[in-house]
């Protein structure tokens, strides 16, 4: 692991530090950061979310895809805790946290508003940061992507019923400017970059493997390969060095989003510190369980760390933009469910990498279970 790898949390703590202390300082820098957006999605940070993403979609062999349809069980945890588990216990942590737990700290009427945030929160799975988690876990990044799209798909005509039933609520719309804009930006171009590099390093040839097991040994020694498939072992190594290069840049995208994140939310933290802190705890208590209902599930599955790591993360992380959209276009932007979305986001970084490292930790027993 590099010096950005080996102390990110280090570098985490300094940025939501840093982004606090400038949102104070500086707050017309951040207002400028703040209006450079389009549908709620905000340019500077989906620039840096993409920095994010771009290394993990040089890794993406799109023939590897269709293998990975190969392996359901791990799309199925996924979509099982996404889609049948998540919302659920999001409303029931929300309500009881805000309802009964902190019913003498929160009036009701602002108990509803952040039940509605949290509600929000809990139906949209991620669609761009898990990428940026499962490659600090190792995932399998075409793995990650099929994930990543079957959710986008079920997204569509599963976001707007299950949190209208959960709100209440009969007309509620999805903000399809949001959902669109952000899938492309996070998914389409990341990956149509992905394949454009890993292209001009390859080639469109496959590499050459021999033709049975006997001849194996001898493809270690230059020599004894053909001039194509030593132009494309080159053709490789020159990827594998590119990708070590550009790997920092990721790392870098994730520190300097956080920064902006907590600078943006600056004056929020100083004001109402409180009341976030309320709102963060159901927040994480949730997104720990989720963890552990999907662990489980990816246990029980005997599932091997590259495929079970991205499949709990994704449950576990969420589609903030769109949440925040929706609980602006429903609530208000000065709203308890906008601030609820607001907060997971702020939540959402630093508990996700500690989520991160206990995958990575127990990875080696997932592949052991999984006969790897």
């Amino acid at each position: 692991m590099g010096i950005f790898e080996r102390y990110l949390s280090v570098w985490v703590a300094l940025c939501i530090t840093g982004g606090v202390a400038l949102g104070i300082l500086a707050p017309a820098l951040f207002d400028a950061i703040a209006a450079a957006e389009f549908a709620q999605v905000n340019f500077v940070v989906a620039v840096l979310i993409w920095a994010m993403i771009f290394p993990m979609m040089t890794q993406i062999e799109l023939s590897s895809i269709k293998a990975a349809t190969r392996e359901p069980k791990g799309l199925i945890l996924t979509l099982v805790v996404n889609w049948l588990i998540k919302p659920f216990t999001m409303f029931g942590l929300g309500y009881l946290f805000f309802f009964v737990i902190f019913a003498n700290l929160i009036p009701a009427a602002d108990a509803s508003q952040y039940l509605a945030g949290v509600i929000l929160l809990g139906v949209a799975p991620c669609t761009a940061m898990v990428f940026v988690w499962s490659q600090l876990t190792k995932g399998d990044p075409s793995y990650t992507l099929l994930q990543v799209s079957v959710n986008d798909v079920i997204l569509i005509f599963a976001f707007a019923p299950i949190a209208g039933m959960l709100l209440g609520l009969t007309d509620l719309s999805v903000p399809w400017e949001t959902l669109t804009l952000s899938v492309v930006l996070y998914v389409v171009l990341p990956l149509i970059a992905g394949v454009l590099v890993r292209r001009a390093f390859l080639g469109k040839a496959s590499p050459i493997k021999p033709e049975n097991s006997a001849a194996a040994p001898e493809t270690k020694h230059v020599h004894a390969q053909t001039p194509e498939a030593r132009g494309q072992t080159t053709a490789e190594q020159r990827l594998a060095k590119f990708q070590e290069r550009i790997k920092p840049i990721s790392i870098l995208g994730l520190c300097l989003t956080v920064l902006i994140l907590f600078g943006l939310q600056a004056q929020s933290i100083i004001q109402s510190p409180f009341v976030m802190l309320l709102i963060a705890i159901p927040l994480i208590v949730q997104t720990y369980f989720i963890y552990v209902v999907a662990l489980g599930g990816a246990w029980f599955m005997r599932l091997p760390h590259r495929i079970a790591a991205p499949a709990c993360l994704i449950g576990t992380s969420n589609f903030f933009e769109l949440a925040v959209a929706v609980a602006i276009g429903v609530f208000g932007i000065t709203s308890g469910a906008a601030l609820a979305t607001v907060v997971g986001v702020l939540v959402e970084v630093p508990v996700m990498l500690s989520l991160v490292a206990l995958s990575n930790r127990i990875g080696p027993l997932l592949n052991k279970r999984a006969g790897n």
